[in-house]
């Protein structure tokens, strides 16, 4: 695997190595090596795939479809690998282009599984970097269609060699649900342990629309979990009582209600009827924290024993599809988990390092010691890594 990172500095970083035992990361990132596209992509897409290109004044940019991203590129890139190099208390002295001086095990598969090793982590789920930002773009369904199932043939050769501590899943994208459908089970027979989406649709449809129904079908007659992801948001799903003009370059406004998305998304499923259709579906909320899903299950509850209620295709109230059919994964900086845990079940979560991206410090593995530290012996075995490793049939 082509590697950038390996010739460039290494980030300095001291390991933590977590006390308790069995802990598995339910979302951790790679960086994607970019010229996956070109090797993987069929031959008819080859000429439109995914490339990163450096212009004339030697800004990096990503091509898509044999266009420049008017979005993807400049100094963006080369910080979604950042995490630990950023913060309040200390500024870079540059920022590093798409794969430079990543942290260990960003890039190499090898390289992770030391990182494990060091951090006291049983396994990994491995999710995207540069495949959670181009589909904010992408206006052509087959050709998305296409670089999901490059990259998927990729991740599941990245994560080969691992001894099934890192774990592959699916990227989909409901622009082509029924074509979703069948890349979803290729991907499963390959080595993927299930799948996700992104909180938008290229259609604009809500995710559980009953065009999507082939989809969740395909996923129950797996038996693997359907994930919900954030990931860059195309600028007409940004947050739309507000101009564009005003919010396109407040990162922080943006990232920290960026989990509102996936909270619509979650609530569409509910709206739609899609639990009492799809029994064994299992839907995974992910990297939006887990803090505020008491209160959502307390206010969907509430409005479905209310007049509003009747117009839901619902057997139950909501909180019972919750607990039957939803696993959420919280931050190792959530001082909310143990209630949660307590109000909504032990069985229900999962933690994420979301490593290497830079929307958290690179200090989780104290802070998920100190959270686990707060929940019950049998809570927190279940929490660290025995309820991800059963929700994906990996144990």
């Amino acid at each position: 695997m082509t590697n950038r990172g390996n010739d460039m500095a290494r980030i300095e970083e001291t390991f933590h190595k977590l006390k308790y035992p069995g802990a598995v990361d339910a979302d951790g990132h790679i960086v994607e090596d970019v010229g996956l596209w070109d090797r993987h992509l069929e031959a008819k897409y080859k000429a439109n795939g995914i490339r990163l290109k450096t212009d004339s004044g030697g800004v990096e940019y990503i091509e898509l479809n044999g266009k420049p991203s008017k979005i993807l590129r400049g100094p963006m890139l080369g910080m979604f690998a950042a995490m630990g190099q950023i913060d309040r208390k200390r500024s870079m002295t540059r920022v590093p282009k798409f794969g430079e001086d990543v942290p260990l095990g960003a890039m190499d598969a090898r390289e992770r599984l030391a990182r494990l090793d060091a951090e006291g982590l049983d396994a990994a789920f491995i999710y995207p970097t540069l495949s959670l930002m181009y589909e904010s773009e992408m206006t052509d369904p087959e050709l998305m269609q296409a670089c999901t199932r490059a990259y998927n043939r990729w991740i599941v050769d990245w994560c080969s060699d691992s001894g099934g501590r890192l774990l592959p899943v699916a990227h989909l994208s409901l622009g082509d649900p029924v074509a979703a459908a069948q890349e979803l089970e290729r991907a499963v027979k390959a080595g993927c342990k299930g799948g996700w989406v992104a909180q938008f649709t290229m259609t604009r449809k809500p995710h559980a629309h009953p065009d999507h129904d082939v989809v969740f079908a395909k996923a129950q007659e797996l038996g693997v979990p359907l994930g919900l992801h954030p990931s860059l948001e195309p600028p007409w799903a940004l947050p739309g009582r507000y101009d564009l003009q005003h919010i396109r370059n407040q990162g922080f406004f943006l990232n920290v209600t960026a989990a509102d998305a996936i909270r619509q998304g979650f609530t569409s499923f509910f709206q739609c009827g899609t639990f009492d259709k799809f029994p064994e579906l299992k839907l995974v909320l992910l990297e939006v924290g887990s803090g505020w899903i008491s209160y959502w299950l307390d206010r969907m509850d509430a409005v479905y024993d209310s007049t509003i209620g009747r117009t839901v295709p619902l057997k139950e109230r909501p909180s019972h599809y919750f607990k039957r059919n939803v696993w959420i994964s919280a931050d190792p900086d959530e001082h909310s988990l143990p209630a949660m845990v307590q109000l909504c079940g032990e069985d229900k979560f999962f933690w994420a390092t979301d490593f290497p991206h830079p929307d958290h410090t690179g200090d989780y593995i104290k802070e998920l010691e100190e959270l686990a530290g707060k929940l019950p012996a049998g809570a927190r075995a279940k929490v660290l890594g025995e309820n991800v490793m059963r929700v994906y049939r990996c144990k």
